[in-house]
């Protein structure tokens, strides 16, 4: 399966058959056809026939449109999966403050292991910042040891936040210097490196929302990341670990100057991405984003067995005083914060 990505004004969209329609200025322009397709991106002035959603929709097809020059995601499903109980099952554990501990440790655990495999890998191939890098792996693993001993999902918190602070330190030694990263920012992002990560987290928390329908999970319903308005929680929570995913991506993509400081330009709205570099960037995209699809469903169905497990009833032969509420950190090896918005 793969994705589609339209970035171009004036296009319409269309069914025919099995055939997804280009049309431009009212002429026939391109088809696709919509078998292998799992995913439409669309950004840009792209109109779409109500028959096409349809047809989109009856195949399961997540359309993604990336609105106004910051990208902000609007999702049209396609048909959700029709288990209601484990949508119930997952509102029950969001009120259980054990359940929602454990898993918040795991998922924190995830991310830390996954940034300091990465800082532990670089700082055997890359010489010059080895030091850095050495500094900077000693204190995500001194955070990782100290995840056991927080009680409170608002401890975890800081300690992810330690965490990044010195994970983005030794990050940023690995890039060029004029690409201007000091770490960070995000809302808007305020250099090429920023800018190009809040994409990345914005594409893959975005597949993750598409993913937990297609399971019957609520995105919006968490465990680590609490209920907020228009926020999707549970989607938050899966992609913490799979951040990392991203960061290489996006280094590789400065290193080998398939993006350059030339594809930005600065506003009032932060550093933004060019229409050149974003071809580019959806070019090298497609790869990643099979292997993040992969990763996610893994972990959503992980969550939905340790949702189940943790919610099961406890059998009347049952003498070994368990009650199947254990979640083991194991199961839970990727998923974000939404941050990257």
């Amino acid at each position: 399966m793969t994705s589609l990505y339209v970035d171009r004004r004036g296009i319409t969209l269309k069914a025919d058959g099995e055939a997804l329609v280009f049309y431009e200025n009212g002429e026939r322009v391109g088809t696709v056809p919509l078998a292998p397709l799992s995913r439409v991106f669309m950004r840009g002035d792209v109109t779409l026939s109500s028959a096409l959603l349809g047809k989109l929709g009856e195949r399961g097809i997540g359309v993604v449109v990336l609105s106004g020059r910051k990208a902000v995601p609007t999702m049209l499903l396609g048909r959700p999966h029709n288990d209601a109980a484990r949508r119930v099952a997952q509102y029950r554990q969001s009120l259980d403050a054990d359940f929602c501990l454990r898993f918040s440790r795991a998922i924190v655990e995830a991310k830390l292991r996954a940034q300091a495999a990465f800082l532990d890998e670089r700082r055997e191939s890359e010489l010059r910042s080895r030091y850095l890098l050495t500094l900077s792996l000693r204190r995500v693993n001194g955070s990782i040891a100290a995840i056991d001993a927080q009680t409170r999902i608002a401890s975890l918190r800081g300690l992810e936040g330690a965490a990044a602070a010195a994970y983005f330190e030794g990050f940023g030694d690995l890039l060029p210097n004029r690409l201007n990263f000091s770490g960070r920012n995000r809302r808007p992002p305020r250099d090429p490196v920023n800018a190009v990560l809040s994409l990345g987290y914005t594409l893959l928390h975005a597949e993750a929302v598409l993913a937990l329908y297609g399971s019957g999970l609520d995105p919006f319903v968490g465990f680590y990341h609490t209920l907020d308005f228009a926020r999707e929680s549970l989607a938050c929570d899966l992609v913490e670990p799979l951040r990392v995913e991203i960061d290489k991506h996006v280094l590789m993509l400065f290193r080998s100057e398939k993006l350059r400081p030339e594809d930005f330009s600065h506003s009032e709205l932060g550093c933004l991405l060019g229409k050149a570099g974003r071809a580019r960037f959806y070019a090298e995209w497609e790869q990643l984003a099979a292997r993040l699809r992969k990763l996610l469903a893994e972990n959503v169905a992980d969550v939905a067995n340790a949702i189940g497990l943790a919610a099961a009833p406890v059998s009347d032969s049952a003498d070994d005083g368990s009650d199947g509420a254990e979640v083991a950190s194991s199961e839970l090896d990727a998923g974000g914060n939404g941050d990257g918005f």
